[in-house]
């Protein structure tokens, strides 16, 4: 269950939202469950109650109190949500949560007779809205410091003893400080009323973000937010000092720009934290060297290289630095990615960068060294520029996606292990965007390998088994040479052999790595990593002549479709262009 309150000051207004059609005409058989008394007066069961009636019950204390003091916020409204998998509950069930979360609130604790007058309402399945004066019978103001925690001790328990969904790992500090900060109702509803995917928050968060990700410096990062639209500007103190920076987009109407600080995009996007950020420093990209592949299909195969090192191990003694490490560094990865992609698989880039974010580590230091790789893997991105997906960089995109998907694998086995539910529920989302990722570039050359390798004379495909046999442990092997795309390993094999690579040795350095037993297909893993290690060249597909009627079928199926789908590569490039001049200053606050 999930609630979080809110103070107004209308309580008729409160009471007709609850009672009326909602802003989308969502609300039905709006009904009171349970009451400070069990006897208030029902607009929605007794047809000569009134919402007035009811409003002068609840405020019949604050009336009286208002006569000797002001108050402004004497309203307590808190809706309680139930998980979207948890079953129905009935009337008497929410009844029951409600007194006890007024109680846990202090709003009216139990035994408490001059406790404050409260009403639950229920208008649809899934949950109730409790809603408080916060006047007690005795004029005096409820004492609800820290009420959350209280309340959230509370859920926690009423979701076990119901058996509801738990949601306890949600309620942790470090899960608060970790996931991105969620947009407010109004937010939510100002997308909806005009049209958008998102809300400015979290359009504004992923831009910021997408800027960030492989800056060398702050006035690259400045540079690159001009580039994007995105308004940037410090606040300062008094005094002088920087005490923070602020981003906006633009507002396209006379209203103006909605400014956020970092701090209220992400916790890992305040002041500090980005000039930390850069003070850990990246390595600057290697230049090409004559007669290298296309920059494009280099900079991935180098950046998959540096994941592939940096995931080092899968168990449980992957500390909370590594893994904050593995999680920060990817979504930079994943942003430069998806900038630099064809259209043909940007979007699930995009959805995994943002799946990803919410499986950060809060409160720990992110281990330097690994960071800094990975860090420096997503400026290799960068300034490889924009890839086609088609030849050489379709296979190095795939190479890369299969690092990724191993990487959030890692991710994902460390959070269960902490037990994290829901951010290893977000690793694992993660995982699957990148897996229909990876499915686009990859279908044709693994189809191609696969029918070369089908076609090799079985003298030459069993020297290739008997390699693996040789490196792997006898149940890796056996599960590597079961598999459909064990053909395009062996005709990876072979034709590393023909450049003049010994097999075993690049089956050994491709295999030495625990994380690969997790791989939904450890051949497709070896066969991406040793064409990368070896240098081989894009896999051409096998001569026609040679082919059975059902591999001719399968390419020409193949042919088809690669020939009706668009891939188109990204028209803007990426390289980072001149700093502006710097903010100005401005003291103004961002608006909440």
């Amino acid at each position: 269950m999930i609630s979080k309150p809110i103070r107004g000051g209308n309580t008729l207004g409160a009471l007709k939202y609850l009672y009326g059609p909602g802003k989308a005409n969502e609300h039905t058989d709006a009904h009171i469950v349970a009451s400070w008394d069990g006897f208030a007066p029902d607009p929605g069961r007794d047809p000569e109650a009134t919402l007035e009636q009811l409003r002068d019950a609840l405020d019949l204390h604050v009336v009286r109190y208002r006569a000797k003091r002001k108050i402004d916020k004497h309203v307590y409204h808190r809706p309680v949500r139930a998980d979207p998998g948890d079953r129905i509950l009935t009337d008497e069930e929410w009844g029951d949560i409600a007194r006890r979360l007024v109680a846990a609130a202090g709003i009216a604790p139990d035994g408490d007779e001059d406790g404050c007058r409260w009403v639950a309402v229920r208008h649809a399945d899934d949950h109730i809205h409790i809603l408080a004066t916060m006047i007690r019978g005795d004029l005096i103001q409820a004492n609800i410091r820290k009420d959350q925690y209280r309340v959230e001790d509370e859920l926690t328990k009423i979701e076990r003893q119901y058996g509801l969904t738990d949601l306890s790992d949600t309620r942790t500090r470090e899960y608060r400080d970790a996931i991105p900060k969620r947009a407010t109702g109004k937010e939510l509803h100002k997308a909806q009323r005009l049209g958008r995917e998102g809300t400015d928050r979290d359009r504004l968060r992923t831009a910021v973000r997408q800027a960030l990700a492989g800056a060398a410096s702050e006035e690259e990062f400045a540079a690159r937010l001009a580039a994007k639209g995105v308004l940037f500007g410090v606040r300062r103190a008094p005094s002088g000092d920087v005490t923070g920076y602020k981003f906006a987009l633009p507002a396209g109407d006379e209203s103006g720009p909605v400014w956020f600080s970092g701090s209220k995009l992400a916790a890992d996007l305040t002041q500090p934290k980005i000039r930390a950020r850069f003070g850990l420093g990246v390595d600057q990209p290697a230049s090409s060297r004559p007669g290298e592949r296309a920059r494009p299909a280099v900079g991935r195969y180098r950046a998959s290289t540096t994941i592939d090192h940096t995931v080092r191990v899968l168990d449980e003694d992957l500390d909370g630095g590594q893994a904050a490490a593995l999680v920060d560094g990817g979504i930079e990865v994943l942003d430069t990615l998806a900038q630099t992609s064809p259209v043909l698989s940007r979007k699930e880039l995009h959805q995994a960068a943002r799946a990803l974010e919410y499986t950060r580590v809060a409160h720990t230091r992110a281990a330097d060294a690994d960071l800094r790789a990975m860090r420096s893997a997503a400026r290799e991105l960068l300034y490889a520029g924009p890839s086609t997906g088609r030849g050489e960089d379709g296979t190095a995109a795939a190479t890369i996606l299969t690092s990724l998907v191993l990487l959030a694998i890692v991710i994902a086995k460390w959070h269960a292990a902490q037990g994290h539910r829901h951010q290893a529920d977000a690793a694992r989302e993660a995982a699957g965007h990148l897996r229909a990722a990876y499915a686009r570039h990859a279908a044709k050359p693994m189809a191609n390998l696969a029918l070369e390798g089908r076609l090799m004379p079985m003298p030459d495909r069993d020297r290739q088994a008997n390699a693996v046999r040789r490196v792997l442990p006898a149940d890796q092997a056996a599960r590597l040479l079961s598999e459909d795309n064990w053909a395009a390993l062996a005709a990876t094999l072979a034709q590393a052999e023909a450049a003049g690579h010994d097999p075993t040795t690049l089956l050994a350095h491709a295999a030495g790595r625990r994380e690969l037993a997790t791989a939904d297909s450890p051949a497709a893993v070896l066969t991406w990593r040793i064409r990368r290690d070896a240098g081989l060249p894009a896999p051409a597909p096998a001569p026609a002549p040679f082919a059975t009627q059902d591999d001719l079928r399968t390419s020409a199926a193949l042919s088809r479709s690669t020939t009706r789908r668009t891939t188109t590569a990204a028209t803007t490039a990426v390289q980072p262009p001149r700093p502006p001049a710097p903010p100005t200053a401005d003291t103004n606050r961002p608006r909440r």
